[in-house]
């Protein structure tokens, strides 16, 4: 069953801010490779591997903090200029958290509406609440025209054909089975309208085997601005038209 949030309170923001992805996984990182730079400074006996070690995982924190704070919205932005909105469209956003894709979606969107839904878990997203979401997008002026909802990407509350494009970024991947993460993607085809656009953006492999499942899109890396740290954790958008 979904919950509508739009009755929540919304704090106001200066402008939207957006958390980062999976927090305590670069937590980790960074404090792995901070404590190799600092061991290497006291051990002579292995110093260069510890220094080469500790310079390498600092170097992966601050590729991540990169794509995380600033790369994937400006690839999102091109992406979503790339899907040729009309402005009038009904987009739903699966696996919203605090609103990155979302709210530019809802940019351009001024005679349509962006609903997100999302479990709002805050291991996947820093500050991952549906409040938040509203504020971002009240700070971005698109509050008119966003909803959310509580809601399981495998059961999605909404009828067959609801939606002109669905969207989604890094969120169908943590489904833990791959069982559940072919219903996401059966799901979103389901509410998409004949000749709607599925984007969705996860890793390569994961990419891969939603294409394989569905038997029809396209596969295309998005580059260094969606890496989480280094191309072996770079990020690769499925896009599939649904048949008429």
């Amino acid at each position: 069953m979904s919950k509508d949030l739009n009755d929540s309170p919304v704090p106001l923001l200066q402008r939207p801010r957006y958390g980062v992805d999976a927090p305590a996984f670069l937590a980790v990182v960074g404090a792995a490779g901070l404590a190799c730079c600092l061991a290497a400074g006291r051990w002579r006996p292995g110093r260069n591997a510890m220094l080469t070690a500790g310079t390498a995982l600092l170097a992966h924190t601050g590729v991540y903090l990169h794509t995380t704070l600033h790369g994937k919205l400006r690839i999102w932005r091109r992406e979503l200029d790339r899907a040729g909105l009309k402005g009038d469209e009904q987009l739903l956003d699966l696996g919203c958290g605090r609103g990155a894709v979302l709210i530019e979606a809802a940019r351009r969107l001024p005679r349509g509406r962006a609903v997100g839904v999302d479990l709002w878990s805050g291991k996947d997203q820093s500050g991952n609440r549906p409040e938040v979401t509203l504020a971002n997008a009240a700070a971005a002026g698109v509050a008119d025209r966003v909803d959310v909802h509580t809601a399981d990407m495998t059961a999605l509350p909404f009828p067959d054909a609801s939606f002109d494009v669905v969207t989604s970024a890094l969120a169908i991947h943590n489904i833990p089975s791959p069982e559940g993460r072919c219903r996401a993607v059966d799901e979103a085809m389901r509410v998409l309208r004949p000749g709607g656009q599925l984007l969705v953006a996860d890793f390569r492999p994961m990419a891969g085997k939603y294409a394989a499942h569905l038997g029809r899109g396209t596969l295309r890396g998005l580059g260094p601005g969606y890496w989480y740290g280094g191309p072996w954790l770079g990020v690769t958008l499925l896009h599939a038209v649904k048949e008429h």
